[in-house]
């Protein structure tokens, strides 16, 4: 390699950018400091062409999970390019936001109500707000990785380590408002005692439980069916992160497969094959707690995202995806 024009472009981005950029899962120094090609001009399928024009195959995780079917999808790409030309946002809604969710209780024959936003984080912040809402009680059990807000990071002010075992250690939550100690609390995949003792140590105060049904490894046979009757019993609403795992195993969460439905289950990543769009599914009871708290934003109700997601689960079903995905993984 003579030049690495990605590598110069990286070192300047870190002067005018902090960190860089916007994800910590793409900083170069997390893949090879110094040679890695940092920054793409095209991608395609599984090919990715960088500002030299080195063309690679993307055997890493396609666009961090985001693209499972390949770069610049055709049928995504035209419905896509169909919709900014009718016009991308307006003062009215856009009707693609109703068929999306009823194509999203279809596929969850639990759920009844969804809520829409743009980022797996936000998603899994508005989730939270709702369970609260729904619950009337403050803290939060949660196990696995759910982003950058401060209710998740607030869990490392306890014990700078709290959050080490779910994902990405080390995560810093300086400026989380202290007063946020104590209110995040974590236990441990597959590890049933874990669950058990974290909720007997704060019984009346935890209303919300947020977890990832799956990541790495399956769970044990009863760990998701524990979880969900002792939550059930102290009516503590049940979250289940599945921004990473929706889309993946079958066409829906991962949860139908295990047999355990919670009350909410969040998505994004896959939902949408790399345009923004992430959903909030859920219960009647719980969902409506939406309304008794200030949620809403402006680019939550962009069309591109909606149309983006319906096509994408439209294509997901029809050639039968995921059996495919399952199919390289185990290759």
């Amino acid at each position: 390699m003579t030049k690495n024009s990605g590598a110069i472009l990286w070192n300047k981005a870190k002067k005018i950018i902090p960190g860089g950029n916007q994800l910590l899962s793409k900083r170069s120094e997390m893949f090879l400091p110094n040679l890695w090609p940092s920054y793409f001009k095209k991608a395609k399928g599984c090919e990715v062409w960088d500002l030299d024009g080195r063309k690679y195959y993307d055997f890493a995780s396609m666009g961090i999970g985001s693209c499972v079917l390949g770069y610049a999808n055709d049928q995504i790409d035209e419905a896509v390019i169909w919709a900014i030309k009718k016009g991308s946002m307006s003062t009215l809604n856009s009707y693609e936001e109703v068929s999306l969710a009823e194509n999203l209780i279809d596929l969850h024959p639990w759920a009844d109500m969804v809520r829409f936003a743009r980022t797996g984080g936000e998603a899994c912040a508005i989730a939270t707000r709702i369970g609260r809402s729904a619950s009337g009680k403050d803290k939060v059990l949660f196990c696995g990785y759910h982003g950058w807000h401060d209710w998740y990071l607030s869990s490392n002010i306890s014990e700078a380590g709290n959050l080490d075992g779910h994902l990405l250690p080390g995560l810093e939550p300086k400026g989380v408002p202290r007063s946020l100690k104590g209110s995040a609390i974590p236990f441990y995949y597959n590890d049933v005692e874990s669950f058990l003792s974290a909720l007997s140590e704060n019984q009346n105060e935890v209303g919300v439980v947020i977890m990832e049904p799956q990541r790495e490894v399956p769970p044990n046979e009863n760990f998701l069916k524990v979880i969900r009757e002792e939550t059930s019993k102290a009516g503590i609403v049940l979250i289940f992160d599945e921004v990473t795992s929706g889309f993946r195993i079958n066409n829906g969460g991962i949860h139908i497969t295990h047999g355990v439905n919670p009350d909410i289950a969040v998505f994004g990543k896959a939902l949408g094959n790399g345009y923004p769009i992430s959903a909030v599914i859920g219960s009647r009871f719980v969902m409506n707690a939406a309304q008794d708290s200030f949620i809403s934003s402006t680019f939550w109700t962009e069309r591109i995202g909606f149309t983006a997601a319906n096509t994408t689960l439209s294509f997901i079903v029809e050639n039968n995806v995921t059996d495919k995905l399952i199919h390289f993984g185990e290759k």
